[in-house]
Formats: structure tokens, sequence, C-alpha cells
């Protein structure tokens, strides 16, 4: 039963789509609304089976609200998985089938990108609903041009979160001879991995794929890892920026360094490993918050915000999780309950006569 699933959370909604002509078999997860209209990324993954593809959208769409919420954004909690290989399944037609999906939910649920999908197919999806997000041309927030990808400002934000951590450890504003481990160096994790090579930091990447691997190697002067390994390399910090629940029974014990601060979302594979993590005085950067700097760049896609607004913004992640760090040491509390109960007193308590329409969030960029 769907209500009985260990991950179910009062879930608003969960629909499943099925298009045999196209090969779509897709999952929208809409979390919590109170304060706003769902947005969350669209996921392509070729998972192992159905059951595995449940679990990451509920999952992942509560930590939306969760994320949201924290950020201090009027938008509510969702996500959507497409079950396939991005990089042999993908196709025109099955994008389009998807956008037809989406526009019968009504406005409910708004789609970005994230793993596997990308700006050009939010915006084919986007000729068949105007409920997508992360698509408009714009000023970015380092006053680039930008495309509506919100990986850059995922990766900068990631990086003010992780510097608040280390400041928070080690005491320190430098991170000169930092040695930092990354898991995933694709779009968030490399740009992070640019951040920490310029503020001085040394760097090991590992991925899944040998293309994004050996850009970080040749770029940057990382060094790569074995994939197996790279979460127990005798560093200072790991970046996990790939897929989630990697700190989990088997990896945790192994871990040597003094901070996980990472992109990626859903990092804890189950609550208690937050308190495992604390036990063996690793500072955890719980994602929710350290990760928020695409939901705010794209939420001010949509309603309007100046390139100073939306850095002040994601600069706002490194007082959050100093709150979050000092908070811990004075209760005793893990840093992931802490987020949790800031989080729920803004979600839980939140009005929704304060919240955005959702037609004002879904128009078209």
């Amino acid at each position: 039963m769907l209500f009985s699933h260990p991950e179910f959370d009062n879930h608003e909604h969960l629909s499943f789509f099925c298009d045999a002509e196209t090969g779509l078999k897709a999952i929208v997860a809409i979390h919590n609304t109170s304060r706003g209209p769902a947005l969350g990324g669209c996921r392509m993954f070729p998972y192992a089976n159905d059951e595995e593809a449940v679990r990451d959208v509920l999952r992942l769409s509560k930590g939306m609200t969760y994320k949201s919420a924290l950020a201090n954004l009027d938008l509510g909690g969702g996500k959507s998985v497409i079950i396939g290989d991005p990089r042999q399944q993908k196709s025109q037609a099955l994008l389009e089938a998807m956008g037809r999906h989406l526009e019968g939910l009504g406005g409910q649920y708004i789609a970005a990108e994230d793993s596997g999908t990308s700006v050009p197919d939010l915006k084919i999806m986007g000729h068949h609903t105007r409920h997508v997000a992360g698509v408009a041309y714009r000023t970015g927030f380092d006053g680039q041009p930008s495309t509506g990808d919100p990986s850059p400002v995922t990766a900068y934000g990631t990086f003010i979160g992780l510097k608040a951590a280390v400041r928070h450890k080690f005491g320190s504003h430098d991170l000169t001879g930092l040695k930092v481990a990354i898991q995933g160096v694709g779009n968030v994790g490399f740009r992070l991995a640019r951040h920490l090579k310029e503020a001085g930091a040394e760097l090991w990447v590992s991925d899944i794929h040998e293309d994004n691997l050996q850009r970080a190697i040749e770029e940057l002067g990382a060094r790569a890892a074995n994939a197996g390994d790279i979460l127990s390399l005798p560093v200072d910090v790991v970046a996990p920026c790939a897929m989630g629940a990697v700190l989990n029974d088997r990896s945790i014990p192994g871990i040597k360094a003094g901070i996980v601060a990472g992109a990626a979302n859903n990092l804890l594979d189950r609550p208690e490993h937050d308190a495992l993590l604390k036990q063996r005085n690793i500072l955890y950067a719980p994602d929710f918050a350290i990760n928020a700097g695409g939901i705010i760049d794209v939420f001010y896609e949509r309603t309007g915000g100046s390139p100073d607004t939306i850095r002040a913004h994601v600069d706002t992640i490194g007082d959050t999780l100093a709150e979050i760090f000092t908070r811990s040491d004075r209760t005793g509390l893990p840093t992931g309950e802490i987020a949790n109960e800031l989080a729920e007193e803004r979600f839980k308590k939140h009005t929704t006569g304060a919240s955005l329409a959702p037609e004002r969030l879904s128009r078209t960029g």
C-alpha cells in the first residue's frame, strides 16, 4: 500500500503516467502546498525498479517542501521522475508527452531541470504546458547571461554553505589547502569544484561518466578517485553532488572527513543517520539547507528579482547553516533534526493567504 510506504509523509498527490508510444514512464509527487504551488525538478534516471523510483520521488518532493520553507520562499514541495537512461532513452516525443502530463495537473506542480534533464528539455515540455520553470533567458546572479539553468546558483550556494561549515568546524575563513572530495562533477559538482579551486582548495573527484571526470582533472587539476572510495578519503570535507542516500550504514563508519557538505538531495539514507554523523563528530550540512540556491534562482525568475537580490538571498544560506550549527551545539541535537524543525515551523504555520497564486508562478518564460 502506498499510504504505508516508509517514505510517504502525508503527500497531497501522487500520479503515475505511462505513454506507450514514446516509452514514457513518469511519476509526479506533491508533498505540501501550504506556502504555495509545488515546484521541483524533473529527474530522469534508469531506476532499477519501480519501487526505487517511488521511493526517490517521495523523498525528493518532501525535501523540496523543507528546502523552500527553510529558504523563506512562498513555494510548496514537489518532484517528478522519468524512469529511463537520459543518455539513451530521452527523445523529443517523450519530453512532449511529459509536458502534456504536467499540463493535466493544472498548475499544482511546476517542473524545473534536474539530474538527467536540461533547460532545452524543459523548453520542449513547455510546448505543451505552461507549468515549467527555469527556462527564461536573463542576466544571471553573477551578471552573466543565463539560460535559466539553476546549476550555477546551486553550486554557488553550496560553496557558501561549505564555507560556513568550515568556519564552524575549523574556525577558519581561508580555504587554502583545504582537502575536499567531491562525489559527482556534473553541472553542479563541477561548478562547486571550480569555486573551491579558485579559493585554494585541493580536490579529489569521482563520477560515473568519464567525460565529467576528465574535465575536472584537465581544467581544475583535480585528482581522480575511485567511486567506491571517494567518501572515505582522508580529507577535510566530503561533498556528495550526485545521487542521494549515500550517507548510510556502510559509508558513515568509513568517513574520515570532519565535514559533509554537498549539493545532492536526500543524502541521509534514513533519518537516524543524522545522529550517527553527530556521534562521530562529523559536521553535516543538511542538504536541503545548503543546496537551496537553485530553487531561489528559479523563484526569482518567475516572480522578478535583480541579480543583486538573488545573490543576497543565496548568501543567507551561510547564515541559516550557521544558525543550525550553533543550535545543534547548544541543544545536542543533530543538525538535520534542527533544520527540519526550522523548516516545519515555517511551512506548518504558514497561512495560504500569504502565498503566491499558482498562475503567477507558472507562466512560461
